[in-house]
């Protein structure tokens, strides 16, 4: 057994969408990065990675090489579950944390677990996605970014 964990933050922005856990959430802001800038996935990846000590995801898909311009992170998560599976590894569980002020994050919290299972082809009962805020405090709370985090447990 062994545990990985993943963080990742991206500011907010206008004129991008907001997408998190592969769901495209309304909201008057978007993230922004060099792929769609999913923090919630971002983190997973890491935490996976992680786990099985093989780096992170700038070291597979580094913000240098325009093939992951604006890229689905679900994308990368499908790249990352088969580099887990190639490497001998399964995936036990995966717990995450969405820290945000807005947009309410809980009404998608089910269709992102379904999005994660069926990218990394595990079931969604070995996915828990969590939301919080930090009531005002910081940069969440002031509504200048997204982060996430992740833990993730692998045989």
């Amino acid at each position: 057994m062994r545990i990985g964990m993943g963080y990742d933050v991206h500011k907010l922005v206008p004129n991008r969408k907001l997408i998190l856990g592969g769901v495209d959430i309304p909201h008057e802001k978007g993230l922004l990065g060099h792929s769609d800038a999913d923090v919630l996935l971002h983190a997973i990846m890491d935490s996976v990675l992680g786990a099985a000590a093989l780096g992170d995801i700038g070291k597979h898909f580094p913000d240098t090489d325009n093939s992951f311009k604006d890229i689905s992170s679900i994308l990368l998560l499908q790249k990352v579950g088969e580099l887990i599976k190639n490497n001998g590894y399964t995936i036990v569980n995966i717990d995450a944390t969405i820290i945000a002020q807005k947009p309410k994050i809980a009404p998608h919290i089910e269709n992102m677990r379904k999005n994660i299972a069926n990218a990394l082809n595990i079931h969604v009962d070995q996915i828990n996605v969590k939301a919080t805020t930090e009531e005002g405090l910081g940069f969440t709370g002031s509504e200048q970014g997204i982060s996430s985090q992740s833990i993730c447990l692998i045989q």
